[in-house]
């Protein structure tokens, strides 16, 4: 597969410049093709039966691969969830913190983390990161570690300014269990999460997947008890035990689809298109993104960010502004190309 051939796989990018996968990554033809084919396949045939059943493990056992060949991890510790969120609840809920214990987190952490950690039950101390250098990051969490602290849970790329946090120089410093949040990461750059205790996926963005479709991987599935109840948890095993997650069929076949598409060189070619998007944007604008770090470009623009958001979109630019920050994000996917930030570039002009 060629850079062109990929980039065609997604309709969106024959109208628009679209670099919003931290939110959402584009849809293929395929993807929705094979969605369309088994919604079409229950209208006529219905939804029950011992070979539907039987297919819908087996379509979860072929994203349990997928996903753990993505993150590098044995894909029998994988449990399907339903986003990132759903797979920090699942987490911390097998944790069974309470009051005396403490977990250390950083102020570079979206939502989908912190509502979870805000009703986990522990004392929650937070890591100063997100204005200061990378290389400071590693010190500043671990300054925060007291003996009372029970859990680390934090963010492979920042969602706020792409920044990625050092993960696994954090286990190893610590012993400690550690949770991280791979919504910017699996599938935007390479991942090895092997040694985590606990690494989430949000499969609809970097993978491309539809919406609702994600992973937790769990490195010591069967020392912990689930401390959320499903049908998995009475009838799994290992990781499965964890899952809560039930995703209608054309869902399973449309991701595994999804999973399928994603050529060798994307982490590379990615890469280079947000090192090509960091230099032009700096020669014009603040940004917040330091060299060599993900695919994630943040920057500060004149005027209001939602108003230049919603002014690049009706030029063809798809980007997202970032609550609460002066900054504009975008993201670069190996489906992207140099038209794309040429046409940011000419847009914000």
């Amino acid at each position: 597969m060629t850079p062109a051939t990929a980039r065609a796989l997604y309709p969106v990018l024959k109208t628009r410049a679209y670099l919003n996968a931290g939110t959402c990554g584009p849809l293929a033809d395929e993807t929705v093709a094979a969605l369309t084919r088994a919604a079409l396949e229950e209208l006529e045939s219905g939804r029950s039966g011992v070979d539907r059943f039987e297919r819908y493990f087996d379509l979860q056992r072929r994203i349990q691969t997928r996903v753990g060949s993505v993150i590098g991890v044995d894909p029998t510790h994988v449990a399907i969830t339903n986003s990132t969120t759903e797979g920090c609840n699942i987490a911390l809920a097998a944790m069974r913190l309470g009051a005396a214990d403490e977990v250390v987190t950083t102020d570079q952490e979206h939502p989908g983390l912190t509502a979870p950690l805000a009703n986990c039950g522990a004392q929650v101390r937070v890591a100063e990161v997100l204005h200061h250098a990378a290389s400071e990051a590693l010190g500043r969490i671990l300054a925060q570690v007291t003996p009372r602290t029970r859990l680390i849970a934090l963010s492979h790329v920042g969602w706020l300014n792409g920044q990625v946090l050092p993960v696994l120089e954090v286990k190893r410093a610590t012993g400690l269990p550690v949770l991280v949040d791979g919504a910017q990461s699996a599938g935007a750059i390479p991942v090895h999460a092997a040694e985590v205790d606990f690494y989430t996926v949000s499969c609809q963005k970097w993978l491309c997947a539809p919406e609702g479709t994600g992973a937790l991987y769990i490195r010591n599935p069967e020392n912990l008890a689930p401390g959320l109840g499903s049908y998995m948890t009475a009838h799994g095993e290992g990781a499965d035990r964890f899952q809560i997650a039930h995703h209608p069929i054309p869902t399973l076949e449309a991701w595994v689809t999804a999973l399928d598409l994603h050529p060798e060189w994307r982490y590379q070619r990615a890469a280079e298109l947000s090192a090509l998007a960091r230099a032009q944007l700096s020669r014009r604008f603040d940004v917040a993104t330091e060299a060599d770090q993900s695919t994630l470009v943040s920057f500060a623009a004149p005027g209001e960010p939602s108003d230049v958001t919603a002014l690049l979109a009706e030029r063809g630019v798809i980007v997202r502004d970032l609550p609460g920050t002066p900054w504009i994000r975008i993201s670069c996917g190996y489906w992207n190309d140099e038209s794309d930030i040429d046409r940011l570039v000419q847009a914000l002009g």
